[in-house]
């Protein structure tokens, strides 16, 4: 999926001393040390906002970058900020460090400030989480827990992954139809220099998606983020970057949800067709991956994760090469084969590059490869398929109610016959509608056939333009969210 625009963090310049005339200090345990501390200040209010400020203490080993979390239940607003990068979607409220304060050693401090729409003396935040460990009452640093795991979606750790036949199948070969959502924000977040993720993912956040019913959560990641490229802050990158995503994998495994880690935007410089944009760098979806990067990220997330087969890999979001030339043979070799494609000016990687590099790994776990048309086309999937010698390959399929295969006739003629050979799965699905009539006929037809599907996206977007399933992160649906959310729980009560 395309992103839609949304709101920047905001940040100005300059340091202000504040006085607090509303405080929250810290409530700790007698004679615990919280993992951190948080003092929450007011320092001026007036009839339509105030002036606020956070004093963060970190009493657990140094980081090298921060991001605090806290909520506004009262309806105000953050307006601007300083000492930090402010944002707020919600009533979630997220300051990630600057890159002068990011280092923040055992017992260190750092203070950042606001201003803000609303009442300042009323509904004040009282949780406050560090980089998602809870502040102020906490003894140690918030974990997943692993024995026993959480209740919600599949109720225990995910299970070891493989497929049979046209069936994705566990250890003990029953069926797993992967149904979930994308938790999008790894793409971008990172590369724009704000953050891992947009909103939460501690463990509260991610119990929140289980409660859907969902078991499984697509994870949409950047190349030159996890391969720490010199053009991404220092502190979202690299083994940053890595830990932050292996430590949400984690939290989703925990709660018996399939983690599939999803390669999104890519090095590379595309402006011919429906180019998303015109930087050289990952900040958007390109029309293939690189031959220059992509097989080192590859490579590097399946040594990674290659004993641990409860997470799939989807090679590449929405390869769109058919945009760059206007015959379609073309387009579905320099999908399989990658090289020097027509109409793409670097070099590409092909799929076939792209499983070769993850089996050289030793790794066995599920690949997703999506078609052409943004993952819309499948219908020469069967043709050009990659050869896998691990025999865990899995068609991928995009739908959105905008979309040229977008209707039963169309799934009857192009998907029925590849889901007859090999697992497929609906990556995405969605609509721009704020409904969610057309992703009720996707999901009925999915249902119908047993295939699987993941709805676009666990985000508080507008949901006309996003589309995004929830409107908080507690869990709580758009009208289009609600869609999926009730069909969910209605497969598994």
């Amino acid at each position: 999926m395309r992103h839609p625009p949304r709101p920047l963090p905001l940040a100005v310049a300059g340091a202000v001393a504040l006085l607090g005339s509303v405080v929250v200090p810290a409530v700790t345990a007698q004679g615990a040390t919280p993992a951190c501390t948080v003092a929450y200040s007011v320092a001026n209010q007036w009839g339509t906002g105030f002036q606020g400020a956070v004093q963060i203490t970190n009493n657990r080993a140094a980081l090298t970058g921060w991001s605090l979390t806290f909520d506004f239940a009262g309806g105000q607003e953050v307006t601007q900020g300083w000492n930090a990068k402010w944002s707020q979607s919600g009533t979630a409220v997220t300051a990630v460090n600057e890159s002068y304060n990011g280092a923040l050693g055992t017992g260190a401090s750092v203070s950042a400030g606001f201003l803000a729409s609303g009442a300042g003396n009323t509904a004040v935040p009282t949780t406050f989480k560090l980089n998602g460990t809870t502040c102020n009452v906490d003894s140690e640093p918030t974990t997943p827990p692993t024995d026993p795991p959480p209740t919600g979606g599949g109720g225990g750790k995910a299970p070891a992954l493989h497929v049979a036949g046209d069936r994705i199948v566990d250890a003990d070969g029953k069926d797993r139809r992967l149904l979930g959502v994308n938790r999008s924000g790894g793409e971008f977040m990172c590369v724009q220099g704000y953050g891992f993720f947009d909103g939460p993912v501690d463990d509260a956040a991610i119990q929140a998606i289980a409660d859907w019913k969902a078991n499984t959560v697509r994870i949409p990641v950047n190349e030159e983020c996890w391969l720490g490229l010199s053009n991404i802050e220092p502190e979202y990158a690299g083994a940053n970057y890595v830990g932050a995503v292996k430590d949400l994998v984690t939290r989703i495994e925990a709660h018996g949800m399939t983690p599939v880690i999803d390669l999104h935007w890519t090095w590379g410089q595309y402006t011919g067709n429906s180019a998303g944009c015109s930087d050289v760098h990952a900040t958007c979806q390109k029309p293939m991956p690189d031959a220059q990067y992509t097989p080192a990220f590859w490579s590097s997330v399946a040594d990674t994760f290659k004993g641990d087969q409860a997470v799939a890999f989807d090679l590449f979001n929405e390869p769109y090469p058919d945009r760059a030339t206007s015959s379609t043979a073309d387009a579905w070799k320099c999908w399989r084969d990658g090289g020097t494609c027509p109409g793409i000016g670097y070099e590409v990687a092909g799929m076939q590059d792209l499983v070769d590099t993850v089996r050289a790994t030793g790794a066995r776990n599920l690949i997703l490869a999506g078609g052409l048309a943004y993952s819309n086309d499948l219908s020469q999937w069967l043709t050009y398929r990659p050869t896998d010698p691990a025999g865990n390959l899995v068609a991928a399929y995009h739908v959105y109610n905008f979309n040229t295969c977008a209707s039963e006739s169309c799934w009857n003629s192009t998907l029925a016959p590849v889901a007859a050979q090999v697992p497929l799965v609906a990556g995405e699905i969605g609509e721009n509608t704020c409904s969610h009539g057309f992703t009720d006929q996707v999901m009925k037809w999915f249902d119908d056939h047993d295939l699987s599907y993941l709805g676009w996206t666990w985000n508080t977007w507008d949901c006309s333009s996003g589309p995004s399933l929830i409107s908080a992160y507690d869990g709580t649906p758009t009208a289009y969210g609600a869609g999926l959310r009730d069909h969910l729980r209605a497969l598994n009560p």
